[in-house]
């Protein structure tokens, strides 16, 4: 990514409402569920990349979680979400990086991503990506991962995606994390769009 991608998200949060956006969920059910199946406890360091103003950070929160990072590209979109939660903002560690640079001075037990990966579409940046990853997850920690599937658009908020299956995720994050669970979802968007979604969950070997 580079400066012009900054530029684009921070102005997609200025000049449209979060809960307008095509991949806005009103309530993030697919990553509480597998968070949920995990069976992870509250005390898990969990951090959610390119998080946006998702409301997943609110849920966790409410659920007790009590080490939360959030890291995104768009200061906007991070203020929004800060916003939402008032007070109990200060009980998250906020993060304005593009992932395509950013190196993880600790590791996590928990790296959720909903939708970044598959902005990446050179090489160069899903190799600093799984740099980022390798670096900031500890062993027997878990990937909870989603792409834009074979069938998803091609496209998304005016940029090209690279689109997967769970092999194709599973060959970009190689033999350091085992493939433990996969499942399809179809996205509804707020404009009545249909989104294929692939989801993936990992774990580091």
């Amino acid at each position: 990514m580079t400066e012009a991608n900054q530029e684009h998200w921070d102005e997609v949060y200025r000049t449209k409402a979060a809960d307008s956006v095509s991949w806005y969920q009103p309530t993030p059910e697919p990553s509480l569920r597998a968070l949920d199946e995990l069976q992870l406890p509250v005390t898990a360091a969990l951090i959610d990349i390119g998080a946006g103003a998702s409301s997943l950070v609110d849920r966790l929160v409410e659920r007790g979680w009590s080490d939360l990072t959030v890291l995104d590209i768009a200061a906007p979109a991070l203020d929004v979400a800060k916003a939402r939660l008032r007070d109990d903002a200060a009980r998250v560690a906020w993060m304005v990086a593009d992932i395509t640079v950013w190196r993880p001075k600790r590791r996590y037990d928990v790296w959720h991503d909903r939708a970044v990966f598959h902005f990446l579409t050179a090489p160069q940046q899903r190799l600093s990506y799984r740099n980022a990853l390798e670096a900031g997850t500890a062993a027997g920690g878990v990937v909870i991962i989603a792409t834009f599937a074979s069938d998803g658009p091609e496209r998304c908020s005016g940029l090209p995606v690279q689109r997967y299956d769970a092999a194709a995720l599973a060959a970009e994050f190689g033999s350091a994390f085992a493939l433990e669970r996969e499942w399809s979802e179809e996205h509804a968007t707020p404009g009545g769009g249909r989104q294929s979604f692939q989801w993936c969950v990992f774990r580091r070997r």
